[in-house]
Order: structure tokens, then C-alpha cells, then sequence
């Protein structure tokens, strides 16, 4: 059968697009057309605020619209997690999290949603090792002092973490396992305040980001001892790895990325995570990074989809090893 089209005038042009356009595609051209919001379910002056904040401001650039940050924290970064799960999948609410989350959901007993398939991950944001940072009235100069010291001294010296199930509690964790040590775990609403309390002297050792780590060190009030990388590595100079140090084995890594509610459409989701890399290879991001001793993390959202069932199931195998225990 033979199929003839009519001839069609200029003025009805548009109207034939809207039939023959999927309605997705108009959509994913269309956004974003007002503020978007980001919620970072952690206290401000963490390394996952630090982290979106710099993107928000690129993508708002980009976008030329405000990209602003909503700090939600509680619960080890599960209410604001929660409030997300919970937003209507348009690209209008992103999520700015970190690898703490996939650890904190993996001893997790109960979650009012899946943890692993209520939100999806749109972009990376940076990859980075930790520091082992003490502080300075630790008589310790290097890991094999620290760790002498803690075995002399069994149940007596403190690690802070961000809480309960974030990456600072498993690294502190693991490095008490593959160390021979015994630390008591501090838990606190957010990192920055756990460096606050590594400052202060109110705990002793704290395990995480640099960028976490690099204003109190820079200040002088904290004292870095090695990192948590299987080898050295250029963006921390100086810095030993832990394995290197005496503890043989260890390895802990860390990842910020950007995540949206289920059910976003692969258009909108595609779009959001090509201006997420083009803002990585902004000139401003890239010194960000440097300064935070990270890596940017390129990937298409497709190659990252398997990011959370992977990582909750890894976490949740090392939480029975490092015997911490559901909560």
C-alpha cells in the first residue's frame, strides 16, 4: 500500500512536531525551567556538602538556573535519603550522597524504602582514598607507633565517625580488624563535627576524606599519619599507605555522587548526568578537586547503575566480618 502525505503549511508545522515528538524528549529539552533542589542528608561542612555544593553551582551556571542545597541531615543520612524516595522523579530534586550511605543501609535492619533501588545514581562526582588523621597529644608518629600504642592500651582510645554505618565507622572498624587493636566507636551527626571532636581531643583518631580531614590539618590541629589507598598516591604527597605502615591488607576508598528518585526518565536522567561531567571538566571543579585531594569521577549513568546493589551487598559482607552488628 502506497502512503502520500499532504502537503502541510509552515503555520502547522509545530503542530505536526508535537504529534510526532515523544512527549519525553520535549520534556528532557524543556528542563529545567525553575530551581532545583539538591539535598545533602548530612550537616553542613561534610565532604558530601563540600562536594554538591561546588557541582550545584556549576550546574546552576550551566543551566542558568538556581541549583540550590538543602542540608537534611539525621539517622546516619536516611531522612534526607528518605524525603528523596519520596519526590516525584522529575529531575527537580537530586540527592548528593556519598559511599557512607551504602554502608549505613547495609546494617540496616528496616528502611521504610530499598535501599538499593529507591533512588539511582545520575553522576559521579569525585573518588578518593582516606587519611588517618590523630590527635596531636597522640604520642605517635606513624601507623606502626599508632598501632603499638593501641595494643598497649586496649579499649582506651576513641575513633569518631560521621555514624553509625558510614564509611568513617567501617574504616575504623577494618583497621581494628586487620591492626589487632581494640578503639571505642564515637559516633556524630556528621564528619565535620566528628573532626571537630578529633581536634578538641575528645576522641583520639578519625578515618576519612581529605576533605574532611584538610581544614583542621591545615590549621594544625589534627595530625595526618598515612592513607587508605593500597599505595601511595600523587593527590595525597607525603602521605604512606596504611598497608605500607604495618597493616598489611587494609584498603578503604571513598565515592561522592549524585542520585534521583526511581522512575526518572532515561532522558532527563541522561541529560543531568552529561551536564554533571561537562561541569567535571570545568577548569573550577577540577582545581576543587585537586584541593580536595579527589579525583573526578566521569561515567555515564548507565555504567553506574549497579553501583548501589553492589555496594550495599559488599558492605553488608564486610559488616559481618568487622562484626558490627545490625541496627
Amino acid at each position: 500500500m502506497k502512503y502520500t502525505f499532504p502537503l502541510v503549511w509552515p503555520s502547522t508545522l509545530f503542530s505536526l512536531a508535537l504529534t510526532l515528538t515523544p512527549l519525553s524528549s520535549l520534556f528532557a529539552q524543556a528542563y529545567p525551567t525553575h530551581t532545583v533542589q539538591m539535598i545533602v542528608p548530612y550537616v553542613a561542612g561534610g565532604s558530601i556538602d563540600t562536594m554538591s555544593r561546588a557541582v550545584a553551582a556549576k550546574l546552576s551556571e550551566l543551566w542558568n538556573i538556581p541549583v540550590v542545597i538543602d542540608n537534611r541531615p539525621g539517622a546516619s543520612g536516611m531522612i534526607g535519603t528518605e524525603q528523596v524516595t519520596k519526590a516525584a522523579p522529575d529531575g527537580y530534586t537530586l540527592l548528593g550522597h556519598t559511599s557512607s550511605y551504602t554502608g549505613t543501609a547495609a546494617i540496616r535492619a528496616k528502611l521504610p524504602f530499598d535501599p538499593a533501588q529507591a533512588i539511582v545514581p545520575v553522576g559521579g562526582i569525585g573518588r578518593s582514598a582516606m587519611i588517618l588523621a590523630i590527635h596531636p597529644s597522640v604520642p605517635a608518629k606513624n601507623v606502626a607507633q599508632l598501632v603499638s600504642l593501641l595494643k598497649k592500651n586496649p579499649g582506651k582510645l576513641h575513633y569518631g565517625s560521621s555514624g553509625i554505618g558510614g564509611n568513617n565507622h567501617f574504616s575504623g572498624a577494618l583497621f581494628d580488624m586487620a591492626a589487632g587493636t581494640q578503639m571505642i566507636h564515637i559516633p556524630y551527626k556528621g564528619i565535620s563535627s566528628a573532626m571537630t571532636a578529633l581536634a578538641s581531643g575528645e576522641v583520639e583518631v578519625v578515618i576519612a576524606s581529605a576533605a574532611a580531614v584538610n581544614p583542621q590539618l591545615r590549621a594544625g590541629r589534627v595530625r595526618a599519619l598515612a592513607m587508605s589507598g593500597d599505595k601511595p598516591s600523587a593527590l595525597l604527597p607525603g602521605l604512606p599507605s596504611i598497608a605500607q605502615s604495618g597493616v598489611g591488607g587494609y584498603q578503604y576508598a571513598l565515592w561522592w555522587a549524585i542520585f534521583t528518585p526511581a522512575g526518572i526518565s532515561s532522558e532527563r536522567k541522561n541529560f543531568i548526568n552529561n551536564s554533571i561531567n561537562k561541569a567535571l571538566q570545568s577548569a573550577e571543579i577540577k582545581k576543587f578537586l585537586d584541593q580536595e585531594s579527589a579525583e573526578p569521577w566521569i561515567s555515564t549513568a548507565d555504567e553506574m547503575v549497579q553501583l548501589l546493589p553492589t555496594e550495599i551487598d559488599r558492605y553488608r559482607k564486610i559488616a559481618k566480618l568487622a562484626n558490627i552488628p545490625l541496627q
